[in-house]
Order: C-alpha cells, then structure tokens, then sequence
C-alpha cells in the first residue's frame, strides 16, 4: 500500500523571538508488534498533517537543546544536541508509540504507551552549519525501524540566523551504480512512497521500467539480493505512471536475523521500502 507522510518543520525560538533550533525533515516508523492471539503484525506509523512541539528546548553551554514532536494518537519523537565550542551533534533519539491508537495498532495485545531510546548515529557537525541529508537513514531497534529523509537541521543557532554552510550526510555523497548481480530474489514488498505533485502539463507515454539490480551487505556478506523493473501507478488528481530509473535510484537498508529491508530511492522524493 501507499502511505502519504507529512513534512515536519520546526522553529524553537529563545526569550528574545530569535531561531535557536531549526529541523525540517520527513520520517515513517515501520513497527512489529504482537496481537491478542499471539502473533506479529507489521504496521507503518507515519506523521499526521497536525504535529505540535512541546518541550522543545533551545539548550546552552550547559543544556542539551531538545527538539520534541507530538502527533497523532499519543506518539511522540525527540532528539537530544549536545555541544562542544566547535560541533554540535545528535546524543539520543527517543521514540514513543501508542498502541491504543487502534487504527495504527488493530487487535494489538499490550495497550498503552511504548518507549525506545537509540542512539543517534549523526557524526559532528561545525556550530553554524547545517546539517542535510536528503537520502534516507535508518535506526532499527526494539521491533521498530525509524526511516528519516530530506533532513534539515540546526541545533544551537547563533544570533537567530540559520547557517549558509552545509554539512551532509555520508548517504547524499555520490557513490557508483549498484552492481549487477546475477541472481533474483524474491521480495515480499510491503511498499510506502512520497511522491512529487502530478505535472500539469500531459505526461508523455511511459514505457516499461528499466531492470535494475540491488544487493545489500551484512559486513563483508551479501545479504539480499533483487533484480526487478518497477513501475508506480498513482492516483491523484490525474494518473500518474512514474517508472524508477536504476541508473539514479541507490540502494540501501538493512538485514536481521528474522527480517531485511530493502529502500530505494530515486533522488527525486520518491522512496520504496520492501
């Protein structure tokens, strides 16, 4: 299934009405929970167009800033900076998801709040900077997977002006086409997107997808493997075909014992997990 995944923008101001945290980024929670006859459901957990930020918190030379999220039924996001007198960085990612929020969570058999903390995986980042991550990352913990992409952030903003001087993300340096393997997999898709506006203008016909191939590495092994042409469908106001281009579309994800991920993303705001 498709799900639509808001855009979150947030801008804490100091005493004086002065910027001191900015982030604007996307994020979707992908969530294994047992039911009340004693299996496992997955369930996708994306942001609601209605976020608040209470608790955010500017933070100083003593004081970790806080960037704080609420949304939907009971679920909550933050993420904890902490300075030094040249970089700031993420420390902590705390994740709470509700599962009385019966439409996320149907037959779930523990009721009530559940909360996960990570650790950020965010390397330092120069005070004035602007940290940018336009691909996506991921943290898997606990039977969840946070998914994070078109990141923009800046903690500890100095004389409320946002910085000019990016700092990307290691995922957004341009890396060489995924190899071609031999092998196909099969892959049970369980697909989520984020897809740019439908042209005004009357597409041009749209032929069939291009095959790519994608692997993914567990250490030194190789973990997953796919071979597939894809091809999107959407209905919006007109149909929209969108083929993915595997020459422009990078890979990643992760593999576990009991699961594995596998993202695409196309450099063009569209995203697909399986």
């Amino acid at each position: 299934g498709f799900f639509q995944s808001y855009a979150v923008e947030v801008d804490v101001k100091d005493a004086s009405n002065a910027t001191c945290l900015y982030a604007k980024w996307m994020m979707r929670f992908l969530i294994k929970y047992e039911t009340n006859s004693s299996d496992y459901k997955n369930t996708t957990l994306n942001l609601s167009s209605s976020v608040t930020h209470n608790g955010s918190v500017c933070g100083n030379d003593t004081q970790a800033a806080l960037l704080a999220v609420q949304f939907g039924g009971g679920h909550s996001w933050s993420i904890n900076f902490t300075k030094t007198n040249e970089t700031y960085q993420g420390d902590f990612i705390t994740f709470t998801y509700n599962t009385n929020d019966t439409a996320v969570f149907p037959d779930a058999k523990r009721k009530g709040p559940i909360t996960i903390v990570v650790k950020d995986t965010m390397r330092p980042v120069q005070l004035n900077n602007v940290f940018v991550c336009h691909n996506t990352d991921s943290i898997e913990a606990e039977n969840v997977t946070q998914i994070f992409w078109n990141v923009t952030v800046q903690a500890f903003v100095q004389n409320g002006t946002i910085g000019q001087k990016e700092s990307r993300c290691r995922a957004d340096t341009p890396t060489s086409a995924p190899t071609v393997l031999p092998t196909t997999a099969n892959v049970t898709t369980a697909s989520t997107t984020t897809l740019s506006p439908a042209p005004t203008t009357a597409p041009k016909p749209v032929e069939n997808p291009d095959t790519g191939n994608y692997s993914l590495k567990s250490g030194n092994k190789t973990c997953l493997l796919a071979t597939l042409g894809l091809q999107l469908n959407v209905s919006q106001d007109k149909p929209l075909l969108i083929n993915i281009n595997p020459k422009t579309t990078s890979a990643d994800g992760a593999c576990g014992n009991t699961t594995a991920t596998l993202k695409l993303n196309d450099g063009n705001s569209t995203l697909i997990g399986f």
